[in-house]
């Protein structure tokens, strides 16, 4: 008999070892917990054929940046019970860098923890502490409200519903409504590795674009023959019009790509993703054109400052910022804003119009934010 136990014995013995149960694949939801709190007594969950069903009406959800969204999230049970059980509920988090990175069980591990909670109990974490909680506008609503929407807050949400044992779990995207431009240095055309490029779309209150935001700007009509590092790693760029020297002319239009660069040694330009702002881009009037320093000085005598290149282009896409006059913004490029194309404005089409990187010491007039 011992014989016969022994390969069993070594069996159960394997699957106590810490490292046991590594090739399980098995996805941890992050609670550990010993208690049953829907047990029989001895530890046993009974459901006799009920079923937990998590569910969300809408697998995606836009929101402007600085306001507040929900997240809609709902469970019941098949057959309903008479009596209410315990439940715990988990939301997580995959940034929209990795969200279309990974379809496997795996991308779980990459999750943040956004909220925790059961019963009148929950706690929040990292960025999100203080601006998220649970809508409870019925039995069984889950739905995560969010304020103070960040820009970087975009990406995956996973509402996680843990009865006893049993858990379901069902997953929102979330979206902001935004603008994506194309943005280099002021030392010229592709001086950004990937950390440069992080940095330079950031000092621009905006964020590297991911891919989903830069096709939508592709079928939108973005066209930009110079490639640019997006927040997965990826090195691309949208042709609307294909010619000579971006991809040729025998290439369909779409958006281009180098795939993964490396991050350190590689050098290109950027694509940026810039939400809408709370405050407002407008342009000083002043009697006399400024140079570089004249213009920070006159914003900042005016009660604002000088408006960043993202807080220019939000404005212009989503607020309608038309102004056929050039002006300094923060970086030290010179721009301005068309949204009704007209003759003395530059080409046919609306956008913002760029002048590039000149002296300092020239004059134009500038843009404030306030």
């Amino acid at each position: 008999m011992l014989r016969v136990l022994r390969p069993l014995l070594a069996v159960c013995l394997y699957l106590q070892l810490p490292g046991g149960q590594g090739w399980i694949p098995r996805y941890n939801n992050g609670f550990h917990y010993l208690d049953i709190s829907n047990s029989n007594g001895n530890g046993e969950i009974y459901f006799n054929g009920v079923r937990l069903h998590v569910e969300s009406p809408q697998p995606s959800v836009s929101a402007s940046r600085g306001s507040s969204v929900i997240l809609p999230c709902h469970y019941h049970y098949e057959p309903e019970l008479s009596t209410p059980r315990r439940t715990r509920v988990k939301w997580s988090w995959l940034p929209a860098n990795t969200a279309s990175a990974f379809a496997s069980p795996t991308a779980f591990a990459m999750e943040t923890e956004v909220m925790v909670a059961m019963g009148n109990r929950h706690r929040s974490y990292g960025s999100f502490r203080g601006r998220v909680r649970l809508r409870r506008a019925a039995p069984g609503d889950l739905s995560l409200v969010i304020n103070e929407l960040h820009l970087n807050d975009t990406g995956r949400y996973r509402c996680e519903v843990i009865d006893g044992l049993e858990d379901e779990s069902v997953t929102v995207e979330l979206e902001l409504r935004g603008v994506v431009f194309p943005y280099y240095s002021q030392k010229g055309r592709y001086h950004y590795n990937f950390l440069g490029a992080q940095q330079g779309c950031q000092d621009q209150d905006a964020t590297l674009a991911t891919f989903e935001q830069l096709f939508t700007a592709w079928e939108e009509g973005l066209d930009w023959c110079n490639a640019g590092w997006l927040a997965d790693g990826t090195v691309q760029y949208p042709i609307t019009v294909p010619r000579d020297g971006c991809g040729g002319v025998d290439l369909a239009p779409g958006v281009r790509s180098y795939g993964h660069r490396h991050r350190l040694l590689h050098h290109y330009d950027a694509f940026c993703f810039s939400a809408s702002v709370k405050g407002t881009v407008y342009f000083l009037k002043h009697p006399t054109r400024l140079n570089f320093t004249e213009a920070v000085q006159a914003c900042a005598s005016n009660g604002s400052q000088i408006a960043k290149v993202g807080q220019l282009y939000a404005a212009w896409r989503l607020m309608g910022l038309d102004q056929c006059d050039a002006g300094w913004l923060a970086d030290g490029s010179v721009r301005y804003p068309i949204t009704k194309a007209r003759a003395n404005c530059g080409p046919l089409e609306p956008g913002v119009r760029s002048f590039g990187f000149p002296s300092l010491q020239q004059k134009f007039g500038v843009y404030c934010y306030h």
